[in-house]
């Protein structure tokens, strides 16, 4: 009975991933796009997509605390309303030719995207809900199933985004913030079907530990160190990536080839990751990460062909998926239930305004020292989190694993 609940609940979570991951892809490809149609100058034109970036900031820690009391079924559900709501004020945005309504409409949709990145913490809950043996192999077989929704979108999100564009002339792009409103409404309709437990009294509880006694752990600060700087790393080469490719003077279409390997390899491995972490332990996994990431730069300083951009970025998929996932599934046995919504809010917090900040630099960074030394600044921050992994595994006993 407990494994049929946790399948379920993990499956449904699985959809709200793949159907999260899915308006995001539409999100960001055509934010920009609407905006240098309505903005008031072109300088604006990425105005909305940063502010869908502080609605993710701002969001995150407040979710958390509100998942805390409501429940994660009660919280997803109102993240998912703002994904209905961001995605209607969108299309009416457009339709009306009104850009600050449309900025208020990324705003929206970036409070829908703080309340989804809960989706993989969901999942390790789903699983400890199956008593409590084996509790952490589920945890991570969970979370990167989860995470394994992305594989779905990075193939129908992009078909979507083209299917939708011109759907309700001459509105161009309306048609496509109807599906993302339709993509909400469809991940509201999957989790009336989760179940999942009310807070316990404990996890209410407004007891624990200081954040900074918890962040002194190893593990803890292994965690963030590792989600964080994978996520960072990730962002500012990929989003560099068709600068760096333009520049050399290649193709738009080995462009898109190259991010459609670099998106295989961020969410294809979810299928067996959290098998690997539940076999040799999260801080192996996040090692072999390193080690990805590492390959990327090797790879990319070599030479800017596209072989080495497409071989480059696949490597990176790999290593954030590694590092990212380790990273999670490790965040998740260094609190107690009631320290459980301010450890997680502030990881996100921490992660996303970094997020921000990497995509508002990548251009910059690119225009003025070039592809190959981008990858280079990657060196120091992939090797810290390589030591703290390491004197984390030495400071503590073995990690348990799954046999």
């Amino acid at each position: 009975m407990a494994q049929g609940r946790i399948l379920r609940n993990v499956t449904l979570l699985a959809i709200c991933q793949a159907l999260f991951y899915m308006a995001n892809t539409i999100a960001i490809s055509t934010s920009p796009l609407v905006g240098l149609q309505y903005a008031p100058s072109p300088a604006l034109a990425t105005l909305p997509l940063g502010f869908q970036f502080l609605g993710t900031m701002l969001t995150t820690v407040p979710a958390s605390y509100l998942m805390k009391w409501l429940g994660r079924r009660g919280g997803l559900l109102i993240g998912a309303c703002f994904g209905v709501l961001a995605g209607l004020l969108g299309a009416f945005a457009i339709r009306r030719g009104d850009f600050p309504l449309f900025v208020a409409a990324g705003f929206l949709y970036g409070m829908f995207s703080a309340f989804a990145q809960y989706y993989r913490f969901a999942a390790a809950d789903a699983a400890d809900a199956g008593g409590a043996g084996g509790a952490a192999a589920r945890r991570a077989r969970a979370i990167s199933w989860v995470m394994a929704g992305g594989v779905v979108a990075a193939i129908l999100g992009p078909e979507l985004a083209k299917a939708t564009r011109e759907a309700l002339p001459p509105y161009i792009f309306a048609g496509s913030y109807l599906a993302i409103a339709g993509l909400g409404m469809l991940g509201v309709t999957a989790l009336l079907f989760l179940r999942m437990p009310r807070p316990s009294l404990a996890e209410r509880s407004r007891g624990g530990r200081p954040l900074l006694e918890i962040l002194r752990m190893p593990g803890a600060l292994t965690a963030v160190f590792s989600a964080v700087t994978a996520y960072v790393t990730m962002n500012l080469l990929m989003t560099a990536t068709p600068l760096a490719m333009t520049s050399c003077g290649h193709a738009f279409s080995d462009t898109a080839r190259v991010i459609q390997w670099h998106v295989v390899g961020m969410f294809g491995p979810s299928f067996v990751s959290g098998h690997l972490i539940a076999r040799f332990g999260a801080r192996r996994i996040i090692l072999a990460g390193i080690l990805f990431m590492l390959l990327t730069v090797a790879v990319a300083t070599s030479g800017v062909e596209v072989e080495n951009f497409a071989i480059a970025l696949f490597l990176l998929g790999l290593g954030w998926n590694f590092m990212f996932v380790g990273g999670t599934t490790l965040l998740t046995s260094c609190h107690r239930p009631e320290e459980k919504a301010k450890v997680q809010g502030l990881n996100d917090l921490v992660l996303f305004t970094s997020v921000t900040l990497s995509a508002s630099s990548s251009g910059a960074l690119e225009n003025l020292l070039g592809w190959q030394t981008m990858n280079l600044l990657a060196l120091p921050g992939l090797l810290l989190v390589a030591l703290v992994t390491l004197a984390s595994m030495r400071r503590r006993a073995p990690e348990p694993v799954a046999g």
